[in-house]
């Protein structure tokens, strides 16, 4: 086992990751920018360091610098996260060559899983049923004009690279299709330095649902049912739950053996997860392989019992899975949600600043990650995310209510957060039959959504 990790994030993650580092006994070293100073992971971290400015490029970014702190630390190993080099292949090779453990894949699966095109024509060669869509990157009008006859509208543009719903574009004409495929391209060549754009048919209202595994280095692996990511805004998630109200037993086994079969065939060793969309009709599709830790993993360790960031540490040390299939139960029902520092009547406008009153609600079968604190300030440089909110129960129902009280009780003050739009979701009754899909929050922004 590890001696001492450095956790290259910052924000719930970074605090998520050194719990489970004390709980197995490992030293942790916390890296910071400045304008992170005041972060609760510091406070919690055994070390911590410093490694530049506020901008990411400087700091969370800058490979270099991370990699000096590492080293200067004596840390054996380094601990992505999730976002920043979490799916980076050269910051995974960088830290092998270095002597230091990169706690994820290998940097082969995760530059094979992160080019989009090629991750499908993989997944597809192991039997996973693909959305039809053009074979390759499209790279002129001619060409996606083409691929729009043999499809047929409504179609999706992707980024090659892509991620977060950046490229993304969904088009109806040929009119619409020449001129997003020029905005989608600068959009992913400006986040993503790569702006490849390949076309997909859109699946009209689909379900997202993704499936939890977990692989070692002996071809061991396993998966954890299934979490419907659905509720969504402009491709980002913002309530997650598990099971699924759309999934029943035949189908998880389904989704889950198959996802299996994918991530052996590429010999995939950590925690991953699985994606796909499910049709009305019931039909899946596999759209991407995340090689990290997902935002939306509590959920899962709710309903199993099981620690996957502890799991993801034991696999990097080269431990053997103790679990074998038979193992795994779900039991009751998870939901998570994200409060984000936005305010949802003003477009979820980005609210950063400092905290003057935070009360985190508590009580039975109720669960936040968070980094934040009464008189904490919320840096305007990163991602907008300051708590999830995991609820659980015996039933899905039960869990809807835990979350609704705690939700009533979270407390962040004067920030505006996206609590209220939270609770009007789950309080909606669609949502609470489960009759829900990806396009459906567009009712909660009266047609002024994406």
């Amino acid at each position: 086992m590890f001696s001492k990790i450095l956790i290259a994030n910052r924000g719930e993650i970074a605090v998520r990751i050194i719990r489970a580092c004390k709980d197995l006994g490992i030293k942790t070293v916390a890296v910071y920018s400045e304008a992170d100073k005041n972060s609760l992971h510091l406070e919690f971290a055994d070390e911590t360091i410093c490694i530049g400015k506020a901008n990411s490029n400087d700091s969370y970014l800058n490979i270099s610098r991370l990699i000096s702190a590492a080293e200067v630390t004596d840390s054996d190993a380094i601990h992505p996260g999730y976002g920043f080099l979490a799916e980076n292949a050269y910051f995974a090779e960088v830290c092998e060559s270095c002597g230091i453990k990169f706690i994820g894949p290998s940097a082969e699966s995760i530059r094979l899983m992160g080019d989009k095109v090629q991750a499908k024509k993989t997944m597809h060669k192991a039997g996973i049923p693909l959305i039809p869509g053009s074979k390759g990157s499209v790279k002129s009008k001619e060409e996606a004009l083409r691929v729009a006859k043999k499809l047929g509208y409504p179609l999706i543009l992707k980024a090659k690279a892509g991620g977060g719903g950046k490229g993304m574009r969904i088009c109806h004409s040929d009119v619409r299709l020449i001129s997003a495929l020029l905005t989608a391209q600068s959009e992913a060549e400006a986040a993503f330095g790569d702006s490849e754009i390949y076309i997909e048919k859109y699946i009209e209202n689909p379900r997202h649902i993704e499936v939890q595994i977990a692989a070692d280095n002996y071809g061991n692996a396993v998966y954890f049912g299934e979490r419907d990511c659905s509720i969504q805004r402009r491709h980002q998630k913002i309530i997650e739950e598990t099971p699924s109200p759309a999934i029943n037993k035949r189908l998880r086994k389904k989704l889950g053996e198959i996802s299996l079969k994918g991530v052996k065939n590429i010999n995939y060793s950590s925690v991953g997860t699985v994606e796909f969309l499910l049709d009305s009709e019931g039909k899946f599709y596999f759209m991407e392989m995340n090689t990290r830790i997902q935002v939306e993993h509590p959920v899962t360790e709710e309903v199993t019992g099981i620690d996957l960031v502890k799991l993801q540490i034991r696999i990097a040390a080269g431990e053997k899975l103790k679990l074998r299939q038979d193992d795994v139960n779900i039991k009751g029902a998870a939901i998570e949600c994200r409060v984000n520092a936005e305010d949802p009547d003003k477009g979820f406008l980005p609210s950063p600043g400092t905290i003057n009153f935070c009360y985190i609600p508590g009580g039975k079968n109720v669960r936040v990650d968070t980094h934040v604190y009464s008189g904490y300030n919320i840096p305007p440089h990163y991602d907008s995310l300051v708590a999830k909110v995991i609820t659980k129960a015996d039933t899905r129902s039960e869990a809807l209510r835990n979350m609704d009280r705690a939700l009533s009780e979270f407390i962040i003050e004067p920030i505006k957060t996206t609590i209220p739009f939270c609770r009007s979701v789950i309080n909606d009754p669609d949502f609470k039959r489960g009759k829900y899909h990806t396009g459906f929050l567009s009712k909660f922004f009266d047609n002024q959504e994406e």
